[in-house]
C-alpha cells in the first residue's frame, strides 16, 4: 500500500472488493483530504450553530448538457460541480458538503480519475468536502451533485420590489456562442469556450451581495431573458432589461447575451446603489446595472420581461420580442 492509499484508507470506512469499490477508491486517492467519511450507508453531519442550511441538487447529462468531444473529462467534472455550487451561491450561501451520484458507461470508465480531478478542483476552490454519493453503470455519462451549504442571509428569488435595480455579475453570451461553434464543427473563440467549459460559481460574490442586502437573486442557468422572467414571476413584478447595458463577451450580440444559458452568473435585485468599481476590485469580475423592477402587467398574459434601450428608460417601455432561453421540456 502506498502512502497515499494508506492515508485515504485511514479517513474512510473500509470497503469490500469489486470493480465498483475499486473505482471509488481510485477517486478517493485523487481527492485526498477533500473527501471525508466515505464508505458508510449515509453521511452524519453537524449543522451550523448559526444560520440556515441551503440544499440543492443539479445534474449534468451527456447529450443534454455536453457532448463527447466538446470537453475533456476534467472539464466535465469541474463544470458539473460549478453548476451545482452555483445554486448555493444564488442563495447567498457558503458551500459546506457535496454528495455525488455518477452514472458511468464503459467507454468513460478510464476517465474516472480525470472526472474526479475536475470535481475535486471546484470542491477545493469552494472550501467544501465530499461526503458520499453513489456510482453505477449506465448508458451515458451523468453526474448528479447535491450541495449542502449554509447562510445567515438566505436570498430568495421572490423578494424583488418595484423600484429595485437589476444587476448582473460577469459577462454573458459565451456559452451559447461556444455551443453554436461546436455544432457547426468549428473551434469556439477562446473566451467563448472558457465561459462554456470553465464557469465559475459566484459563491463569494453571492455571499457579499446577500450581506449588503440583496432582495432577490438567482443564477443565470437558462438565459438572462428567461431567468429574469423566473424572478419576476416569483416576486409578482415585471423586469425591464436594458439591452445596451447588458455585459457581453467580445463579439456577442445582445440577443446572444439574453438567450445564453449555463452562464452561472448572478442576477440580483436590490434597492441599494451598489459600488460596481469596488466590486470589480474585490472580486475581479464586473457588476453591471442592467435594468429595473416595474409593477406587474395589467393582464395575466402580460409579459414578465420587457426590453428597452437607453433612450426609452424614463418613459414607457415598448415590448420587444426577447430570445428564448433554455427549457428542458421544450420541443
Amino acid at each position: 500500500m502506498t502512502a497515499t492509499e494508506a492515508q485515504v484508507a485511514g479517513q474512510h470506512v473500509a470497503m469490500g472488493r469489486g470493480g465498483e469499490f475499486d473505482a471509488i477508491r481510485a477517486m478517493l486517492a485523487r481527492w485526498g483530504a477533500l473527501a471525508e467519511g466515505i464508505g458508510d450507508d449515509a453521511a452524519v453531519l453537524v449543522p451550523p450553530v448559526d444560520g440556515q442550511l441551503v440544499v440543492s441538487t443539479d445534474a449534468s447529462v451527456e447529450g443534454v448538457h455536453f457532448r463527447a468531444g466538446w470537453l475533456t473529462a476534467e472539464e466535465i467534472g469541474a463544470r458539473a460541480t460549478a453548476a451545482a455550487l452555483s445554486d448555493v451561491a444564488a442563495m447567498g450561501g457558503e458551500a459546506r458538503w457535496v454528495l455525488l451520484a455518477l452514472e458511468v458507461p464503459t467507454a468513460w470508465r478510464d476517465e474516472l480519475p480525470a472526472l474526479a480531478d475536475g470535481i475535486g478542483r471546484l470542491v477545493a476552490d469552494a472550501n467544501a468536502r465530499i461526503i458520499g454519493g453513489n456510482i453505477t453503470r449506465g448508458e451515458r455519462l451523468a453526474l448528479t451533485l447535491t450541495v449542502i451549504g449554509s447562510t445567515s442571509h438566505p436570498v430568495m428569488r421572490s423578494g424583488a420590489r418595484v423600484g429595485d435595480s437589476l444587476w448582473v455579475t460577469g459577462w454573458l453570451g459565451g456559452p451559447t456562442r461556444a455551443i453554436a461553434a461546436f455544432e457547426r464543427g468549428d473551434v469556439p473563440e477562446t473566451d467563448d469556450r472558457a465561459r462554456f467549459a470553465s464557469p465559475v460559481p459566484r459563491l463569494r460574490e453571492g455571499a457579499w451581495l446577500a450581506a449588503i442586502g440583496a432582495r432577490a437573486m438567482l443564477d443565470i442557468s437558462d438565459g438572462l431573458s428567461t431567468d429574469a422572467g423566473h424572478l419576476a414571476a416569483a416576486s409578482g413584478v415585471r423586469c425591464e432589461l436594458w439591452g445596451d447595458a447588458i455585459p457581453r463577451v467580445p463579439g456577442a450580440t445582445v440577443e446572444e447575451a439574453l438567450a445564453s444559458g449555463e452562464e452561472y452568473e448572478l442576477l440580483v435585485a436590490t434597492d441599494a446603489d451598489l459600488d460596481a468599481e469596488g466590486f470589480m476590485r474585490r472580486f475581479g469580475v464586473p457588476l453591471t446595472r442592467v435594468g429595473r423592477v416595474l409593477p406587474a402587467g395589467d393582464t395575466p398574459d402580460a409579459p414578465l420581461v420587457v426590453l428597452s434601450d437607453t433612450e426609452v428608460r424614463t418613459g414607457s417601455s415598448p415590448r420587444v420580442d426577447l430570445p428564448a432561453g433554455y427549457d428542458h421540456f421544450s420541443g
